[in-house]
């Protein structure tokens, strides 16, 4: 098979982590017979820094090219100004938009070996395995008007909740379908008690539901949500939910995990290239240091073999390499505990390259 894969490496530790990723990715090539050609844009703060703006129209129309895109990360104290016009998180956000990629899948499994490195007690841990479905390109993050305005009294800043009853169909869809090849359950958060939009999300979950009647329907608010993630996150299959309520759940959701390095994402649309990277951020205080957890982007990367070029069995190839390197007792720094020696990025990616 041939693919061509455009690489958007951004800030901080994103470019170690995505050295990392073509590592994997020329391995398991070379195993399989595929041919991976690459490209590479900027995205973020370097964009900035390069071109004045935080993705660049010519590095759009490559993504929009391409057979998927693999992100580092974006963003950093050099561009951390609130009052900035540019800002890195625009290129993010333009990127998903331009791409059409309304659907973002995050799925948290921890794995047995490190059940250890999470805040909570090893037993609330049994048996969690569920994917987060978040809308990617409505709600708070994209709705008009955003703006400050000058009152009499002093400055007002709005941001606008905005969804329409398509865009909440659509992401409905795609949960229930994932969620009847799981455990054929569907959790969607909302904020229905206070929100307006959050009502209307709730009233057109309901709607599709009908349609997968297979498929188990329960409804939360948000705040409950954040508890039972920690009280019994096992309880989860597939959890639906909005663009703001996915990100700070999903944030919540990774330290089941052990690290946030460890969570991977997947951004899809109706066809067209997808989206995949680790859900970290820049990372700022260790970048350039070597050390950061490659795992979330290769299992990333797994999502891509998956779901943009259709190679299930090249995705597991990857996914057993993470689980057999775990189980081997290898860590990177934020996995290890005190007195274990902490393996750098590219020892680590090299255990696993070994395991493909």
């Amino acid at each position: 098979m041939k693919a061509n894969i455009v690489l958007l490496p951004g800030d901080g530790i994103g470019p170690e982590v995505i050295r990392a990723a073509q590592k994997v990715m020329d391995a398991v090539s070379s195993k399989f017979d595929h041919q991976f050609t690459y490209s590479e844009h900027d995205i973020g703060g370097c964009s900035i820094d390069a071109h004045g703006t935080a993705l660049t129209d010519e590095a759009l129309v490559a993504c929009q090219k391409s057979d998927a895109i693999m992100l580092g990360a974006v963003g950093g104290p050099k561009w951390d100004d609130p009052t900035a016009k540019v800002r890195p998180e625009q290129g993010l956000l333009a990127l998903r938009k331009g791409l059409g990629t309304f659907a973002n899948l995050r799925p948290v499994k921890p794995h047995p070996d490190l059940l250890d490195a999470s805040p909570l007690r090893p037993e609330r841990l049994g048996g969690v395995d569920f994917v987060v479905v978040r809308e990617l390109t409505g709600g708070i993050y994209f709705g008009e008007p955003r703006e400050r305005r000058q009152l009499e009294s002093g400055v007002q800043a709005v941001d606008t909740m905005s969804y329409t009853d398509a865009e909440i169909r659509r992401v409905a869809h795609l949960a229930f379908k994932l969620a009847r090849a799981r455990r054929s359950k569907v959790t969607s958060v909302d904020k229905a008690n206070v929100l307006e939009s959050s009502r209307l999300w709730r009233q057109t979950v309901s709607e599709v539901a009908k349609e997968y009647p297979d498929v188990k329907l329960e409804h939360i608010l948000v705040d409950a949500a954040a508890m039972f993630l920690i009280q019994r996150p096992a309880s989860f299959d597939v959890i639906l939910t909005s663009n703001m309520f996915g990100d700070i759940l999903t944030d919540e959701a990774s330290v089941l995990t052990g690290s946030m390095g460890n969570l991977p994402s997947a951004s899809l649309g109706d066809g067209g290239p997808g989206l995949y990277e680790p859900i970290h951020g820049s990372a700022p205080d260790i970048a350039g240091q070597g050390i950061a957890n490659p795992i979330g982007t290769l299992l990333s990367m797994a999502l891509m073999l998956r779901y943009s070029l259709q190679l299930e069995k090249e995705s597991q190839a990857v996914e057993r390499a993470v689980e057999k390197t775990l189980s081997s007792g290898h860590r990177t720094k934020d996995l290890a505990n005190s007195g274990e020696t902490a393996l750098n990025t590219k020892d680590m990616t090299a255990l696993i390259v070994e395991r493909i």
